[in-house]
């Protein structure tokens, strides 16, 4: 029985950038195990913005900012998606002008303002002895920088793209190809109906796992990927050719929001850029959709094919996590547990050849994890391949950091 009167020391804990579900299972799993070995556990808001905002003053009204963890808090959520603590895409070292919290604005008035020092300041003010942040590429880069700078982190991958170097898998990916392959499945009808070709556009900006899976597991006909140059009139005579085979005279087609064709750019929605300056992605399959339309009579004897065009976007990471989602969250709050307890930190807690382990943090700013296109993308069949899946993990695809 743990000394409830003896406090070990205090977490700090956050979930940053995109929602996945899958986040609600790993703060339950990290604030009950870290509680019942004798830990107080605060739950940051809002990813890094609650953590740069704390009004360091005890009659401050924080609770925007950060609330203490218990088991009755988590439990409620622990089976649900999104993140209770909420998110945001903050980034505490590149806070614009006018977004530098009121009772800062007299030291911090540039352009672009570092807040690292007050985020050092402020997890010294509420006692934070390890902290345990939860993101993707983006939110782990800046806990890389307050490792750094002397912080106890040791983080743990999330992101549908599946994109965190050193990890074989991050939090939300199963989910995310689960809802894919279901609901491309759920249009085939409509598309059959009308003889179309179905063009789905699917998460991921710079690496094409969310399209490539489901295609291999066969939701799709072809699939386009951030990592490979398509030649759109290519793309338009294969998807032509699948639709002429298929007895319903449809075809389909992932395509990444990443994706470009040849004599394209990445698409975006418009100019604004986040913190980590990047812009909105939004359009690429409204483009292929549009050129597929209009290419198709080169390939189908002259007459045009009509397309069904449909982003999934907040319909794959929205809702509760499936089975692994719900498995592997908890496994990893635990790891993050078993390293803090042995006094561990810097590490970044993965699956590697479907074993869990960890990582320096380091690796997670150290390169791009991307789809191995040689290994895994036949680049004229614009399909997946493979030759072989023994010793494989279990999403075929691992990172080779």
């Amino acid at each position: 029985m743990v000394n409830i009167n003896k406090i070990r020391g205090t977490i700090g804990i956050l979930t940053g950038g995109g929602d996945v579900p899958g986040l609600n299972p790993a703060i339950r799993a990290v604030t009950i195990r870290a509680i019942r070995e004798g830990y107080r556990v605060i739950g940051l808001r809002r990813g890094w913005a609650g953590i740069t905002e704390v009004f360091r003053d005890p009659k401050a009204d924080n609770h925007d900012n950060f609330i203490e963890l218990t088991e009755d808090i988590v439990n409620r959520a622990g089976r649900t998606g999104g993140t209770f603590l909420h998110s945001s895409r903050t980034r505490a070292s590149h806070i614009p002008k006018d977004m530098v919290p009121e009772h800062l604005k007299a030291d911090y008035h540039d352009d672009i303002n570092d807040l690292t020092p007050e985020v050092l300041k402020n997890l010294n003010y509420l006692g934070i002895d390890y902290l345990i942040p939860i993101g993707g590429d983006d939110t782990l880069s800046y806990a890389v920088r307050l490792f750094q700078e002397g912080v106890k982190v040791v983080a743990i991958p999330k992101t549908m793209d599946n994109d965190v170097p050193g990890t074989d898998y991050c939090i939300g990916f199963s989910t995310c190809i689960t809802r894919t392959i279901a609901l491309t499945n759920s249009l085939r009808t409509s598309a059959g109906s009308h003889e179309r070709v179905l063009v789905m556009e699917v998460f991921g900006r710079y690496a094409g796992f969310t399209a490539l899976l489901p295609t291999m597991a066969g939701a799709a006909n072809r699939c386009v990927i951030p990592e490979y140059n398509v030649e759109i009139g290519r793309l338009t005579e294969l998807l032509s050719h699948d639709r002429l085979k298929n007895p319903s005279r449809y075809s389909v087609v992932l395509v990444s929001e990443g994706a470009t064709f040849t004599g394209s750019e990445m698409l975006f929605e418009g100019d604004e850029a986040d913190m980590f300056g990047h812009r909105k992605l939004g359009g690429i399959g409204d483009a292929v959709s549009s050129k597929i339309k209009e290419l198709s009579p080169l390939f189908n004897n002259g007459r045009t094919i009509n397309t069904i065009n449909q982003k999934l976007g907040y319909l794959v990471r929205g809702g509760d996590p499936d089975a692994i989602d719900s498995i592997v969250p908890m496994a990893y709050g635990n790891l993050a547990l078993d390293l803090i307890m042995n006094k561990i930190h810097g590490r970044l807690v993965i699956l590697r050849n479907g074993r869990y382990d960890n990582a320096p943090i380091e690796i997670i700013t150290s390169k791009k994890k991307l789809v191995n296109v040689d290994k895994f993308y036949d680049t004229d069949r614009l399909r997946p391949k493979y030759k072989s899946f023994e010793f494989s993990p279990l999403f075929i695809m691992q990172d080779n950091s």
